[in-house]
C-alpha cells in the first residue's frame, strides 16, 4: 500500500506541473484522496465485507466528489485530475497509467448482472466530461476527447471525438515514436494530432523525429566503434525525467515584469 501510494504521488508530479510539493498532494489532491479510499474499501469488497465497502466509498464521495464503486478494478499510477464529478461502475476496469479528467462517467448502459462497464487499457487519457457507456474495451494509449461520448470499442492509440464518439485519427508507428520520444523528455503531447493546422505541434513533431534519428545515429556509431576496438561507453543514456526540466531556476513571472519595466520606461500609458 505504502509502495502504491509513492507511484500515486510521483505521477501527480508527471502529470500535473501545478504540483509543487508531496505534502501539498498529499493534503489537497481529491484524486489521490479518492484513490486512496478506493483501494481500502476494494480490498473489504472482496474480503465480503460489502457494506463497510459501500459506506467507505459513500464517505469518498462525499469528502472528494468522487464515485469509484468498491468493485472496480483500478491499475497502477492512476491519476485523476480535479476530479469532481467522476463517475466510476462496478465493474470497470482500469489498466496502468490511465488519466482522467473531471466530469469522466465509466458507466453501463444495462440493469443486467455481469460485465457491464468499460475496461480501459493501459496509458488511455480520457478528458473532461467525456462519457464512456457499456461493456467495451478502449484500446492502449487511446485519446478520448472532451465530452465526447463513447459507446462503441476505441482501437489501441485512436482518438475519439463526438457525439457519438468517433476515430478522428489512428495513430501509426510514427506517432508512437514521437510519444516514446516526448515521453523521455518529460511532456505528455497527447493533445496534438497530425491532423490539427498547429504550426508549434508540427514543429514539435519535426524535432521529435530528428532526435529519434540523431539517438539512432549515436547508438549505431558507438557500437560500430567499439567493434573495431575503440574505448567507447556504449552504455545505455540516463533518460530525462519530467523533475529534471522543472527547477531550471525560471519564473514565470520574470519576462512579464521585464517586459511592463520596458514598457513603462518608453512612457507609455497602461491605463
Amino acid at each position: 500500500m505504502l509502495q502504491r501510494l509513492r507511484e500515486d504521488v510521483r505521477c501527480v508530479f508527471e502529470r500535473d506541473p501545478a504540483a509543487r510539493n508531496t505534502f501539498e498532494v498529499l493534503t489537497t489532491y481529491p484524486g489521490v484522496h479518492a484513490l486512496l479510499i478506493h483501494r481500502i474499501s476494494h480490498c473489504l469488497w472482496h474480503h465480503g465485507l460489502r457494506w463497510p465497502a459501500r459506506f467507505l466509498a459513500y464517505f469518498g464521495r462525499w469528502l472528494t466528489g468522487i464515485e469509484i464503486h468498491p468493485g472496480a478494478c483500478i491499475g497502477r499510477r492512476f491519476f485523476i485530475d480535479h476530479g469532481m464529478g467522476v463517475v466510476i461502475g462496478e465493474t470497470a476496469r482500469i489498466g496502468d497509467d490511465c488519466t482522467l479528467y473531471h466530469g469522466v462517467t465509466l458507466g453501463g448502459t444495462t440493469w443486467g448482472r455481469g460485465q457491464r462497464h468499460p475496461q480501459l487499457e493501459n496509458n488511455v487519457v480520457v478528458g473532461a466530461g467525456a462519457k464512456i457507456l457499456g461493456p467495451i474495451r478502449v484500446g492502449e494509449g487511446a485519446r478520448i476527447g472532451s465530452n465526447a461520448v463513447v459507446l462503441k470499442e476505441v482501437p489501441a492509440g485512436a482518438t475519439v471525438v463526438g457525439i457519438p464518439g468517433r476515430v478522428v485519427t489512428q495513430r501509426g508507428e510514427d506517432e508512437a515514436r514521437r510519444e516514446r520520444m516526448a515521453r523521455r523528455m518529460g511532456f505528455d503531447a497527447y493533445g496534438t494530432t497530425r491532423d490539427m493546422p498547429d504550426p508549434v505541434a508540427v514543429a514539435i513533431h519535426r524535432i521529435l523525429d530528428h532526435l529519434h534519428t540523431v539517438d539512432q545515429r549515436l547508438d549505431e556509431n558507438s557500437h560500430a566503434l567499439r567493434t573495431l576496438g575503440a574505448a567507447v561507453d556504449d552504455s545505455r543514456i540516463r533518460e530525462i525525467e519530467a523533475g529534471d526540466l522543472r527547477d531550471l531556476g525560471l519564473r514565470a513571472e520574470e519576462p512579464a515584469a521585464e517586459t511592463a519595466g520596458t514598457v513603462s520606461g518608453t512612457g507609455t500609458d497602461n491605463t
